[in-house]
């Protein structure tokens, strides 16, 4: 069966850059999948009233407002389009509108029909982490953030974040597309930043992979002062790592999410692809 992904795509008040064309369409290329792309366009209600419209001409920003969203959509899902053309990968595209407060839970709606969701992600793209957020935490599905800074080449040596709780685990199995086609595997627990259930559960997992015919094995590291996030995405970029593999942590209460130490670091500094899952 052919695996199925869900680009989401932001367009206010800020729009993903155009780079996420080239790298999500390189990500399904590698896994053999098809590509579904979404347009969250912003959808604002019109509550001014008689003396705002009379002052602010409210009802006229709005639609200019929802023009620009939809430009931006439109722009982004030619770009995925065009690359999608070149790659040879099956591509469908759709466009949503949602008010601004719900574009990340139309989006984390949209994806739980589909094997895996991408987000690009970049430092100063608020509406692209509400985004990402909404979908891990909402999705119910594995989530790939890709950095806008950075062009996506081969995701063949997979760094797995591991510490033996059930979240990792649950990352290990939604990260097997990429472990299938991985050329080297390594495992990497931080012995600093929390009580691990074990001394061995980095070599425990590696021998689990070698049994399953892959090239795997593991390493641990210390955080030290720095973020957990900032750790291990450093570490996988030392040893040649494109792509880490991590558990989301954290949990959501009437739209404030709280997230765990290395979820909110690789969110606010993504240096590296890192597939969540939650």
């Amino acid at each position: 069966m052919k695996l199925m992904a869900t680009l989401c795509l932001a367009t206010y008040p800020d729009a993903n850059s155009l780079a996420i064309a080239a790298n999500s369409v390189a990500v399904v290329k590698q896994l053999d999948a098809t590509l579904h792309a979404i347009a969250i366009n912003v959808d604002i209600p019109d509550v001014s009233n008689a003396l705002s419209r009379y002052l602010l001409d409210l009802p006229s920003k709005i639609r200019e407002v929802e023009a620009t969203s939809r430009r931006h959509g439109k722009t982004l899902l030619e770009a995925v389009a065009k690359e999608a053309s070149q790659g040879a990968v099956v591509l469908t595209t759709q466009e949503i509108a949602a008010a601004p407060a719900l574009m990340g839970d139309v989006a984390a709606n949209q994806c739980r029909y589909l094997d895996l969701c991408l987000v690009g992600l970049a430092p100063d793209n608020p509406a692209a982490r509400m985004i990402a957020e909404a979908i891990l935490f909402g999705a119910g599905r594995p989530t790939l953030l890709l950095p806008d800074a950075m062009d996506v080449g081969a995701l063949d040596h997979v760094v797995i974040a591991w510490d033996g709780s059930r979240v990792a685990a649950r990352a290990v199995a939604d990260a097997r597309p990429f472990l299938e086609r991985a050329s080297r595997v390594t495992i990497v627990s931080a012995t600093d930043e929390k009580p691990l259930p074990g001394k061995d559960i980095g070599e425990r997992l590696a021998e689990g992979l070698r049994m399953r015919g892959l090239t795997a094995d593991a390493a641990s590291i210390q955080a030290g002062d720095r973020s957990i996030g900032a750790a291990l995405q450093e570490h996988a970029l030392k040893i040649g790592g494109n792509l880490l593999v991590m558990g989301g942590y954290g949990h959501s209460r009437v739209r404030d999410f709280v997230l765990g130490g290395a979820t909110e670091g690789v969110l606010a500094d993504l240096r590296l692809p890192v597939l969540l899952s939650h």
